[in-house]
C-alpha cells in the first residue's frame, strides 16, 4: 500500500489541523551490551542449549506498518499504527 508524502491531520501540540510529513518507522539497531541481551546470552551459555524454543514458523504473514508523522509547524513527531499489510511505501 502506498502512503502519501504529506498528510493533513490534527496536531495535539498545535491544537489544530496542520500538514504532517509521513515516514515509515524503522527500528534502531539493538545494543549488544543491553541488559536483555546479556541476560539472554547467560541463559544460552553452557550445556542444555536454548532456554526457550527458537521460533521456526510464524503465524502471521503481515506486519502492522508504523507511520512517523512530523508536524511542519512545530516539528514535533508522533507515531501511529497503520493497518496490516505486506508492503508499505511512501508515494513519490
Amino acid at each position: 500500500m502506498k502512503f502519501p508524502k504529506e498528510i493533513r491531520r490534527n496536531c495535539p501540540w498545535c491544537k489544530h489541523h496542520t500538514i504532517h510529513s509521513v515516514a515509515l518507522y524503522k527500528r534502531g539497531k539493538e545494543r549488544a551490551g543491553s541488559w536483555g541481551a546479556r541476560r539472554q546470552a547467560g541463559r544460552k551459555r553452557g550445556y542444555g542449549g536454548q532456554k526457550f524454543p527458537e521460533l521456526i514458523r510464524t503465524a502471521k504473514t503481515t506486519k502492522k506498518a508504523t507511520l512517523r508523522l512530523k508536524c511542519k509547524e512545530c516539528n514535533r513527531e508522533m507515531m501511529t499504527y497503520g493497518i496490516r499489510l505486506r508492503k508499505a511505501e511512501i508515494a513519490a
